[in-house]
């Protein structure tokens, strides 16, 4: 049984990195200074069980992969989401259906080194103007997709490095987004 079990897992987890490496890309050909986008993930070949009519809607490809592999997802971008001043407010806001497996946010932000951190001034102005201006500041594209069952992944590309082959994947790249992504699913 555990071995059926760690399969299903192995299965999910790269269904997660598929789907968060392809929302990354999709956003990406929107360009930069972007708003944060939110998505709702769901198990194609489940969802087509639900409304068959969904199945003439969907590319072949996707019906196709969603045959031979029952844990595929489909991305449904959420539109008209609710007013908020920031990120956090935002994910506080959004709560899914038990009809969706999991959900995954992309998001731009300005990072910068560690060392810089602690020098950033107190009043939220003052530091906004502040990394604007700061010379080791990077422009970065954050992407977190979560599912229910725990499964998780992340996507990271820089504007410096702005190109497919230049993206970083992996579960840890933006903790906190995972969290806050992860959170919408309790």
């Amino acid at each position: 049984m555990r071995a059926v079990t760690e399969e299903l897992a192995d299965s999910r987890s790269l269904s997660v990195r598929r789907v968060i490496v392809e929302l990354e890309r999709h956003v990406a050909t929107a360009g930069w200074d972007a708003p944060v986008r939110v998505f709702a993930l769901v198990r194609t070949a489940a969802a087509i069980e639900r409304d068959p009519s969904l199945a003439n809607r969907l590319p072949t490809e996707v019906i196709e992969n969603a045959q031979q592999d029952p844990d595929h997802l489909t991305a449904v971008e959420q539109e008209g989401l609710p007013q908020a001043s920031n990120l956090e407010e935002l994910l506080h806001q959004i709560a899914w259906p038990d009809s969706v497996d999991g959900a995954a946010v992309v998001v731009e932000r300005t990072v910068l080194p560690p060392e810089a951190e602690s020098q950033i001034p107190d009043d939220e102005d003052a530091a906004a103007e502040w990394i604007e201006q700061h010379p080791q500041r990077r422009d970065v594209r954050l992407g977190a997709a979560v599912l229910r069952s725990g499964q998780y992944c992340c996507a990271v590309r820089a504007r410096d490095h702005d190109s497919d082959d230049s993206v970083a994947v992996g579960p840890d790249l933006a903790p906190g987004l995972v969290e806050g992504v992860a959170a919408t699913l309790d």
